[in-house]
Order: C-alpha cells, then structure tokens, then sequence
C-alpha cells in the first residue's frame, strides 16, 4: 500500500512546495553532496544514459520478436524465456541457470537458442561469443539437446575475429539472412 503518494503537479504551485519536493525527494542532498557541479550537465548525462540503455535493450528485444515471427512464418512450435528443467542440463551448466530465449523441440533433437542483437562493437560482443562457446560446449555434449545461436547488427563488423571463432566451435550459429539453413534442420 502506498502511503503519502501526491500528483507531482501540486509541489510546483508555489516556491515554498518546490523546496519541500526538493527537500523531501533528496535532491537537496544530492546537489549539497555529491560531486554535481553543472545540473544541466548532470541531467543530460542521465538522459544519454537511459536513453542509450534504453535503444540497446529495444534492438535486442525487436530481434527477438523478429525470430518469433519467423518461426511463426515457417510454423515452427516454440518456447520463449525458458528455464530448461532437465537434470542432466541442469547439471551440464552447474549453478548457472541459464534461461533460454527459445527452446525449440525437433524431431530428434531439443534445441536451446540464445538470439540477440548489437547495432554497436565493444567488449560485449567479445564476451558474448567467449560465453556461448563455453555454453554450446557444455550443451552439446549432451544427448538430444544442442545450442544454437541467432545473432546479427552492424556490431559484429568491428568484432569479425571473435564472430568467426565462435562460429568455428558453435556447429549452429546464424543470423536472419542464414535462418532458413535452421528451418530446414527442424523440418528433416
């Protein structure tokens, strides 16, 4: 239960309610406090980071969408955000329970598929592909199960070499334009 909640609007009707929001909200503390010397900066640099966070965590979340909708295309039965629950994977990835962007069940096989997306390069890209080798290595191994990998963006441009050993030591990775090559495994 919410208690003291206010409309935002009414501290804004006289200076004497803008200092108490002020006051009570811990902006004060923080100008009187902390290391902000320029607001306008300081604001700014807090919408350039939301904002930023904010587009990585669309293009990934669009490219996941995008995959669904092709699976639904080509009439492909899947899972989403998925937990697998098998002992033996449970025990494969130790205390790592890894939740799966989709889970795809083939006629002999259950695949475990991680997809994302990177419009920029950096270090994520690195450890990502560092990541999934080591997790495809652990999966695959296991009977009746194998990890794919749908990636994509212009990111990858300024990370070829890491792209490239990933997908040496991952048999399954691919992005949207390689994603029938997929398709057609299930359907076999």
């Amino acid at each position: 239960m919410i208690k003291n909640a206010f409309q935002l609007e009414s501290f804004f009707e006289t200076p004497e309610k803008i200092i108490e929001f002020i006051e009570n909200s811990g902006l004060s503390e923080l100008f009187q406090n902390s290391n902000v010397k320029n607001l306008e900066d300081y604001v700014f640099g807090v919408e350039v980071g939301l904002d930023t966070n904010a587009r990585k965590n669309r293009s990934g979340k669009n490219f996941e969408i995008l995959i669904g909708m092709v699976f639904n295309d080509r009439g492909i039965e899947y899972q989403e955000q998925v937990v697998v629950g098998n002992p033996i994977v449970v025990e494969a990835l130790g205390v790592d329970r890894k939740l799966f962007d989709f889970v795809v069940n083939g006629k002999d096989c259950t695949y475990l598929i991680e997809v994302n997306f990177y419009n920029g390069g950096g270090s994520k890209l690195n450890e990502v592909a560092r990541s999934y080798t080591d997790l495809a290595s652990k999966i695959n191994k296991i009977d009746g199960y194998e990890f794919v990998w749908i990636t994509d963006g212009e990111g990858w441009k300024s990370a070829k070499n890491k792209l490239e050993e990933a997908y040496n030591s991952i048999p399954k990775v691919y992005n949207i334009s390689s994603i029938d090559e997929f398709i057609r495994i299930l359907r076999v």
